[in-house]
């Protein structure tokens, strides 16, 4: 893998390695992201990003991953095998911290291992245990103080010191009391010296005061006492917390003889932390700046898609400016592309960033593409971008690039990348322009792949004339004279120069007279391009209007549909009801008839007996009559709603007998509108902008089909 110090530079990865450096916690993640670089193996590139993007799952889908704050164990590691070492305080509580964090990182991926192997497999050696962390703990308590039940011998010990000091104490607020009485001491009464409680006595009366002097004030108006009643006191309690010293270098070497047992694990809890260290510093700057894992190609093939470069969008962002993003494509049909357009229209950032986004992808970093990208691996990736001139070799700008050029021709093959930024300029236009073509030629000869930029129309036909190459350019507003930042493939740009001049204010009579001093046929070039790229953003904001009033016009008929099935639901309902009470005003009448008849004013029981014989002779028809129709509409299969959903089902099953490759089509579920790339049985391959995807048959409806010209 050859990816030089210049090319770092040129491309500004040192800017992402110092990002990534201040994302570390530790010094050993720190180093190496520091000195972060491609990676040879296309194994291990690829390991290494798969465990970014599975941590930055982790992360972003928030799951609750274990604290990453730790305290690196090189020194612990180092003494712990020396037989007289010591290893202070701090040393076992980094033990112990790096204990629980490995334990907590084992439980975390006990059963998650199918779903994060690559993060998993940096916990193969390690196991669960809290030997370890129990061993600390019957010697430090959760403050990291130690115990006083350490050993028998430090209780005992700790027991007396407070007995002791208990005594001092009480025989010093005595001697306090006293004193105050006699006006003898000082405003601030006491004070410590050499950790021993001494009384602040005024020089005039230090003779008054029996005990041993500690010092003066720095004015001398004070004088320091230990008071005498104290003194063996003190002396007895120095002697203790000696004790008290050595029993706890006792207590801790046996500790550390304890944990030794112990010092390949701890020696893998160093490893395991650091190299997490190292993912989350990755993951953490993947996260600021958006990024995602493309797709890894075995062929050489690229295709970015939303690609930003990350210093650019990071600037913007805090500036709270907008950052256009690009879609690039390479492949072994257009390997060689050449970026032209005009000054300070995006050219060489476009170059940066496909160099830049490559130099993260090989490093292990995951780059701010949209996930549907695609990107390749390669041997070698060289620039030469800028003025480098070398005033210590005595090198011109000419002679340097002519010097770096020779040695991509030596390196170059089919498996290497060339970022070269305006191509062939530093000396006669003519003849630059012609050592430029042949050392274009001889570069795509290798089989190399290159993203080129340029003003050199020689360059932009060779482009157009070679198989395997391609021009792209940069666009430029021709009705507001301003560069639009947004990269096209498939023809070159104008270098704009009159009308960037012109917006500059260069008086118009200058840029004439410069016009008549061209060649006829690079001005007629110029205006070709120029119209060209006119044509080209005509159609393009007509074909971005017809797909918008296509989908409007679509929501329409949709939102038509949608009416006219809910008022013929309403007006059916309306019918329905109005023959309902229909029968309920003709029921009505006949059994306001009925009561007409009935006689109340017999006292004959027989004499409505026909009446009454009438009434249950209607009443059972009509039962009947109910009865039947609830029988009838048992037996039909599908209401009036569900055979007009069939009928639709029809005229949509037809609709989708018309899809056919170069159909545009629309998802039904989202409304989104494509075009039809591929069909294969009910599998269609669907583009959608720049996203591809695979869709049911079933699932998409016919819009129209695409006239070929």
């Amino acid at each position: 893998m050859t990816v030089d110090l210049q090319t770092i530079e040129d491309l500004e990865f040192t800017t992402i390695r110092n990002w990534l450096r201040d994302y570390a916690i530790g010094p050993t993640a720190h180093d190496r992201l520091q000195k972060l670089s491609p990676i040879r193996s296309s194994k291990d590139v690829k390991a290494e990003l798969l465990k970014v993007h599975e941590l930055k799952s982790i992360r972003t889908e928030g799951e609750a991953f274990p604290r990453m704050e730790f305290e690196e164990l090189t020194e612990e590691i180092r003494l712990l095998p020396i037989k007289n070492a010591s290893i202070q305080l701090e040393g076992f509580l980094r033990i112990y911290d790096a204990s629980k964090m490995v334990n907590a990182l084992l439980y975390f991926f006990n059963k998650r291992e199918a779903d994060y192997p690559h993060l998993s497999s940096i916990l193969q050696d390690a196991y669960y245990t809290k030997e370890i962390i129990e061993a600390i703990e019957r010697v430090f308590d959760k403050h990291g103080k130690i115990k006083d039940d350490a050993s028998e011998a430090l209780f005992e010990i700790r027991t007396k010191i407070k007995v002791v000091r208990k005594q001092i104490n009480r025989n010093f607020d005595k001697e306090i009391r006293r004193l105050l009485k006699d006006n003898v001491l000082g405003d601030t009464r006491e004070t410590f010296i050499s950790d021993r409680r001494v009384l602040t006595v005024l020089s005039n009366y230090k003779r008054k005061v029996s005990g041993t002097v500690h010092g003066s004030s720095k004015t001398g108006n004070l004088t320091y006492i230990e008071p005498q009643v104290n003194i063996a006191l003190n002396n007895e309690l120095e002697l203790l917390l000696d004790d008290e010293r050595k029993e706890i270098f006792r207590i801790l070497q046996l500790l550390k003889t304890e944990l030794h047992a112990h010092i390949e694990l701890i020696s893998i809890y160093q490893n395991v932390l650091t190299e997490f260290d190292f993912i989350n510093a990755k993951c953490r700057l993947a996260i600021a700046l958006e990024c995602n894992l493309p797709s890894i190609q075995d062929d050489l093939e690229l295709e970015l898609i939303d690609a930003y470069h990350p210093i650019l969008w990071k600037n913007n962002k805090e500036q709270k400016k907008r950052t256009l993003p690009q879609h690039v494509k390479m492949d072994k049909f257009s390997r060689m592309m050449v970026i032209s357009g005009p000054n300070a229209g995006g050219k060489s950032i476009t170059l940066k960033s496909i160099g830049l986004l490559q130099l993260m992808l090989q490093s292990g970093l995951l780059v701010p593409v949209h996930p549907n990208s695609k990107m390749c691996l390669f041997e070698n990736i060289l620039s030469d971008i800028g003025d480098n001139q070398s005033i210590a070799n005595e090198l011109s700008t000419y002679s340097y690039r002519l010097k770096r050029m020779n040695e991509f021709l030596q390196i170059a093959n089919r498996k290497t990348l060339l970022l070269l930024d305006e191509f062939g300029t530093g000396s006669d236009p003519e003849l630059g322009g012609a050592l430029a073509e042949v050392i274009f030629e001889a570069l795509y000869n290798k089989k190399s792949y290159a993203v080129i930029t340029t003003h050199y129309n020689n360059i932009k036909l060779k482009a157009d004339r070679l198989k395997n190459a391609i021009n792209g350019s940069m666009l430029f507003n021709t009705e507001t004279l301003e560069p639009t930042y947004t990269f096209s493939t498939g023809q070159p740009g104008s270098s704009f120069t009159f009308e960037v001049a012109k917006i500059n204010g260069i008086p118009d009579e200058l840029i004439q007279e410069a016009k008549s001093r061209l060649d006829d046929k690079k001005v007629k070039m110029d205006r070709l391009l120029n119209e060209l790229q006119k044509e080209k953003n005509y159609l393009k904001r007509l074909n971005k209007e017809h797909i918008e009033a296509q989908d409007i016009a679509s929501k329409a008929y949709e939102e038509y549909e949608s009416k006219k099935a809910l008022y013929e639901q309403k007006l059916q309902q309306y019918r329905d009801s109005a023959g309902a009470n229909q029968k309920l005003i003709q029921h009505g009448k006949k059994l306001a008839s009925y009561i007409d008849r009935y006689n109340i004013n017999t006292r004959k029981k027989s004499i409505n007996d026909n009446l009454i014989e009438e009434i249950r002779k209607y009443v059972a028809v009509e039962k009947s009559k109910i009865e039947s129709l609830k029988k009838k509409a048992k037996q039909q299969k599908k209401p009036v709603v569900k055979k007009k959903t069939k009928q639709r089902k029809v005229k949509d099953d037809f609709q989708r007998d018309k899809i056919k490759a170069g159909s545009r089509v629309k998802l039904i579920s989202t409304k989104q509108i494509g075009t039809v790339e591929e069909m294969k049985g009910n599998s269609v391959t669907v583009s959608f902008g720049f996203a591809r995807m695979k869709v049911d048959l079933d699932k998409l409806m016919w819009v129209q089909d695409i006239k070929k010209s």
